[in-house]
């Protein structure tokens, strides 16, 4: 693997805002998530859980529910009283609409995903229309004091239940009136504390299943307003619930962080009346778990500890594979940290600012391992901080450390940084070109005198950098098909000829940067584009898939390398494909083209080409274990993979020079102190 100089980063204090909501596409393969500040992140099922795509959050904008409607449209609403209908081609919002009922606490798509039930406020349930091209009030359902925290359809869309304070309705939904109303502590003597029902879902049997701030699952025969089981799972508030497709399965989260399953089992074998049981804990969250989800094959629950946790349904699982992994994802699959390599330079991005900062130096020299004494500490510059109440979708400073840029939902920003000694000045570049707005990646080339910008439906903006600060728009690419997703990674060579794009639909372009033309388009392939890069002597083009997979492209030849073929035909270690993280990023060290430099959020992994690649028989080793092992043994091992697990959750990593390296860490225990307190729980014993 050879030795690096680390420069070892832990101050990049990013916290992730907590999961609010989530929505499994009906029949489909995505996963919808919402977070505190109002962001949306798109995961795709079938692509191994990968987020493909970001809606960056809006101060004025929460999200307290989130719900799919008519196929792939989604749609969220919140305490602005909006509903919003999202672009997900183009990563904004398609349109909105307010409710005219106060703030939005709940929101339901019947089973066709032609209707939706808007929760409010002031007590009304309203029904919308779900047209081409946005949605139209249909009219009120019989309104009743008290906001409406919850709602769920019957599947045959002809009933709808509604949690409050204390109560739930169910309305009867061509009449619109209140045909049952239930007090969830009847039966509860001497209540001194009101009830709030977090969640309710409506069977196919007419069951109707709740929870509430007393720690209750309960099952209700709505026609008769009888109560059919209760299950206390907690001392404090049982705040989310998700039914599976078939209704055998229930998940629901809790506000100490723990999760349970409920399924219908029969009373005893052969039997065919069947009652919930609660089946399996599962403590996977240290903070209120404010939202779940139940797939076909998973359970899926996101807490207040910026968690998304994938449990597998073993039971689906047919076989020992990737599918029976565990997942938990607290970073997003994607770079919030640039680094100026010749200035020594780190930027860090925030929702709505960036932090610059100046890496520590040593004069020492030490063993492998060894902690350097530092000469000079690491310097905090510069603090940008974004006007209004847009988020930022992207940013990046340029090699040299002397442009950097930014982009929100309507604004782009450029600035010229000027270094004087130890000082540094920052200065708004004033005329920037105007152009399709947000931009979705932003790239500078190497020799800092370009910036690519990503932009909507394909395309890809050249501007020229000029000095001693100005900007010029030089050139649009665009791909020879027209296609409506935005571009979200770019990839610039070295020598300037060469600049690879993808976008949402995950096909890689390739334009000839001299000529300002299309050269060719990589092969498709079935999964999502994580990372790419294209090689500084060779001009190959990396490029790593959402299901771990590696491909290397001749960019000049326009075809897969032979080392690229060679291994699709021997492929790739079973421990390598069953990685859980993506790839966030690639790069190479000039002074040894055969090495392949990347890394996911649990390792960083030097491949050497010039190795053969390990088989399945083969020990996939961490660094640390090989070097405990005889000369001998280590090298019976020796194979293309060279993986550090020392640095986690690794949130960058790039090469300053061929012998110093600089990994960006974020331990969890770190964000863990800046959350507040979570509930706490009685141990035995203590």
């Amino acid at each position: 693997m050879g030795e690096f100089e680390v420069h070892r980063v832990r101050f990049f204090g990013l916290v992730p805002a907590g999961v609010r909501c989530l929505a499994c596409q009906p029949r489909g393969a995505r996963l919808a998530l919402a977070r505190t500040d109002g962001a949306v992140e798109i995961y795709n099922c079938s692509a191994n859980y990968f987020q493909e795509k970001v809606i960056p959050g809006h101060q004025a904008r929460s999200v307290e529910a989130l719900c799919w409607a008519a196929g792939e449209r989604l749609f969220g609403a919140g305490l602005s009283g909006d509903i919003t209908e999202y672009d997900l081609a183009g990563l904004g919002v398609a349109r909105s609409l307010h409710a005219s009922g106060g703030p939005v606490w709940s929101m339901a798509a019947n089973s066709s995903g032609t209707q939706l039930a808007i929760g409010c406020e002031d007590g009304s349930v309203k029904l919308f229309q779900v047209i081409p091209g946005g949605i139209q009030f249909e009219r009120n359902l019989d309104r009743r004091k008290g906001r409406i925290l919850c709602l769920s359809w019957h599947p045959s869309g002809t009933h709808i239940a509604a949690g409050s304070i204390d109560i739930f309705r169910v309305l009867d939904v061509s009449s619109g009136q209140t045909v049952q109303r239930i007090m969830v502590n009847y039966h509860v003597q001497k209540v001194k504390r009101e009830c709030v029902v977090w969640s309710v879902a409506f069977l196919s049997s007419g069951t109707v299943v709740t929870s509430d701030s007393f720690g209750r699952v309960q099952f209700w025969d709505w026609e008769r307003g009888a109560l059919l089981e209760s299950h206390t799972v907690s001392t404090s508030s049982v705040l989310s619930l998700a039914v599976s497709e078939k209704e055998d399965s229930i998940i629901v989260g809790t506000s100490t962080g723990a999760t349970y399953q409920f399924q219908l089992l029969p009373v005893k074998m052969g039997s065919l009346e069947k009652r919930w049981v609660r089946t399996k804990p599962f403590q996977h969250h240290t903070h209120d778990v404010r939202a779940v989800a139940h797939s076909s094959t998973a359970l899926i629950s996101g807490g207040l500890d910026a968690q998304l946790v994938i449990r597998p349904l073993m039971e689906k699982v047919q076989r020992k594979s990737y599918d029976a992994v565990l997942r938990k994802f607290t970073f997003p699959h994607r770079r919030l940290v640039s680094c100026a390599r010749k200035a020594r330079l780190l930027l860090f991005q925030f929702s709505q600012h960036l932090e610059l900062w100046r890496l520590g130096s040593t004069d020492e020299t030490g063993k492998d391992g060894e902690v350097l004494p530092l000469r000079r500490m690491p310097e905090h510059l510069v603090q940008l901080k974004s006007k209004g109440p847009e988020h930022i979708y992207c940013s990046s400073i340029s090699p040299c450390g002397t442009w950097v840029a930014y982009s929100t939902a309507s604004r782009f920003h450029l600035y010229r940084v000027q270094h004087k000694g130890d000082s540094i000045s920052i200065k708004k570049v004033p005329k920037v070109p105007k152009l399709l707005l947000p931009a979705y990646q932003l790239q500078f080339s190497a020799d800092s005198s370009s910036l690519f910008v990503a932009s909507a439906r394909g395309s890809v903006h050249v501007l020229q950098l000029l000095e001693p600060g100005g900007c010029k728009h030089l050139h649009t690419h665009r791909p020879p098909s027209e296609s409506p997703e935005a571009v979200y990674l770019l990839a610039a060579s070295a020598d300037g000829h060469w600049l690879a794009a993808v976008g949402g639909d995950w096909t890689i372009h390739v334009y000839n940067l001299k000529c300002s033309k299309h050269h060719c388009t990589v092969p498709t392939y079935s999964c999502a584009v994580t990372a790419l890069a294209i090689h500084p002597l060779t001009n190959n083009l990396v490029i790593a898939y959402s299901d771990q997979q590696l491909f290397e492209f001749s960019i000049p030849e326009k075809q897969y390398t032979a080392w690229s073929r060679t291994v699709q035909s021997c492929g790739l270690h079973t421990l390598w494909l069953e990685r859980d993280s993506p790839i966030t990023h690639i790069t190479f060290n000039p002074k040894n083209p055969s090495h392949i430099l990347l890394h996911d959020t649990y390792m960083f992994c030097v491949l050497d080409k010039s190795l053969p690649l390990p088989d399945n028989s083969a020990l996939l080793m961490n660094q640390s274990t090989l070097k405990q092992l005889p000369e001998n043994a280590r090298q019976r091992q020796l194979h293309a993979f060279k993986i550090c697990k020392k640095f986690q959750p690794l949130l960058f990593a790039d090469l300053l020079d061929e012998k110093c390296l600089v990994m960006v860490e974020r331990p969890i225990l770190d964000i863990k102190t800046q959350l507040p307190l979570p509930v706490q729980q009685k141990k035995f014993g203590t």
